[in-house]
């Protein structure tokens, strides 16, 4: 019986030295493919400006939502950690981007400084305005299209992952 127990153990240990592989679907493959580098482009745009990515994501937030919004709105909107974007708009505090000021008992409203707005305008505005016209190019037909698919793919994704 010893070695019935040892040759199982030797083959679970041979099977787990077995290379694994997931084929995925060939649209699926492009479709993952093609976020990656979208993700990849927006680093890219972080890095040249100096910013990490999150101080990037945070900056565009504060913009698009407006000064005064809640370090919650930010992770709502992104769907960042609370500790990402806490430890992020610390170190943006300490670099001169943004202040926070606290309202009522708990929540801090978070603004930019005057170096965060002129650099605000000098780096964010122009890749917001890029994506904006991105969009106004493109026929009425085809962003409905294109958000009309990615709802698909999100619910579908949460459907079946059960999150």
């Amino acid at each position: 019986m010893k070695n019935d127990g040892r040759q199982q153990k030797d083959k679970i240990k041979a099977e787990d030295q077995s290379p694994i592989k997931f084929q995925q679907e060939k649209a699926l493959c492009e479709y993952m493919s093609l976020y990656r580098e979208i993700d990849k482009v927006y680093h890219e745009i972080a890095v040249k400006s100096g910013l990490s990515d999150s101080a990037f994501v945070i900056l565009c937030s504060i913009l698009e939502i407006g000064e005064g919004c809640l370090q919650k709105d930010i992770c709502d909107m992104n769907s960042i950690s609370k500790q990402t974007v806490h430890s992020s708009i610390r170190r943006m505090e300490q670099e001169g981007y943004i202040i926070i000021k606290p309202e009522g008992k708990k929540d801090k409203k978070i603004y930019l400084t005057h170096f965060g707005r002129e650099f605000a305008r000098e780096k964010i505005f122009p890749v917001m305005e890029a994506e904006n016209e991105i969009f106004v190019e493109m026929k009425e037909e085809e962003k409905q299209e294109l958000v009309r698919l990615m709802k698909q793919y999100l619910r579908k994704l949460r459907e079946k992952t059960r999150v």
